[in-house]
């Protein structure tokens, strides 16, 4: 057996109210405090390693873990995705979905299962999602962890410009262009203190690239739309009452810190995390230090 038959063999599936069908994964204890992990842009639920995912189970938790619509296992769209001058200028199609409307996705799911006021943990988009729960569903939250995340706002948390050189050209058409691309990308945004372990990364590029279930391209274009049709949020993070920790690296390369900052700034009472040499990239020689701050800003809730 395969490691990706290995892996999707534990897949779950549900048809969200609103018609989205949404892949997912539980882990951990029925009865533990639930922790919904919600992935950044192109990432299935696959991107939470192991490692990561155990070390939260280990603390108690019920962990969660859901592919957004356009990526992994779950609904693709039938809408066109925007093209390159759209994305380049940000100007979304009439058609676009939001970030509102993933965190909807999340919020059915979270009712689906039953598991009531939730703990979100959030990475780079999905941290961006977590915090739209937050603000617009604060029933359904306990806590909140937005890492290497941002508001919205164009004038923080921008990408370098030696990232946006790498993002440039064809999306990859094989397994293997998949490969290397991630290997260059992550490689890139690692940071200065956590590297990438190549091999760990080899192999959950192949496992993401064989759970894609639809194209795989397409869907990040109408994230990336979805992200600039919800605009500056840093109006809406004002209204998020629950607790909230953020995480941000001092060498990320994909969201600038100045993100992490506005972030905290635009939540009130939320503690800012910064990280030194760590980059846009949660490797296994993070995963525990992460997880037990965010399992001591859970204890605080």
């Amino acid at each position: 057996m395969s490691p990706t038959t290995e892996v999707t063999a534990r897949d779950r599936f549900t048809r969200l109210p609103n018609g989205t069908r949404v892949c997912y994964r539980l882990d951990g204890e029925t009865g533990g405090a639930p922790v919904l992990l919600i992935g950044g842009l192109g990432e299935d639920l696959s991107v939470w390693s192991q490692h990561f995912v155990g070390t939260l189970v280990s603390h108690g938790f019920l962990v969660i873990r859901m592919d957004n619509r356009d990526c992994g296992r779950s609904t693709y769209g039938s809408n066109p995705p925007p093209g390159v001058l759209r994305q380049v200028f940000a100007r979304p199609r009439h058609d676009a979905y939001t970030l509102a409307d993933l965190a909807q996705d999340s919020v059915l799911l979270l009712r689906h299962l039953g598991v009531g006021p939730t703990h979100l943990v959030g990475r780079s988009m999905g941290g961006m999602i977590a915090q739209s729960i937050a603000a617009g569903f604060p029933g359904e939250v306990r806590s909140l962890v937005s890492i290497y995340s941002t508001t919205g706002d164009r004038g923080v948390g921008q990408p370098a410009v030696s990232t946006k050189a790498l993002l440039v050209g064809p999306p990859p058409r094989t397994r293997t262009q998949a490969v290397r691309a991630h290997l260059r990308l992550t490689a890139h945004l690692a940071g200065t203190r956590y590297p990438a372990d190549e091999a760990a990364e080899a192999v959950h590029a192949v496992v993401s690239w064989d759970r894609t279930a639809g194209d795989g391209a397409a869907g990040v274009a109408r994230q990336i739309q979805a992200i600039q049709a919800s605009g500056d949020r840093t109006a809406q993070l004002g209204a998020v009452t629950a607790p909230t920790l953020v995480v941000h690296g001092d060498r990320d390369l994909m969201v600038d810190p100045s993100g992490g900052h506005a972030t905290a700034v635009a939540i009130a009472g939320a503690r800012l995390l910064v990280v030194p040499g760590m980059g846009h990239h949660l490797p296994d020689s993070l995963a525990d230090s992460v997880v037990t701050e965010i399992a001591a800003h859970i204890a605080t809730t």
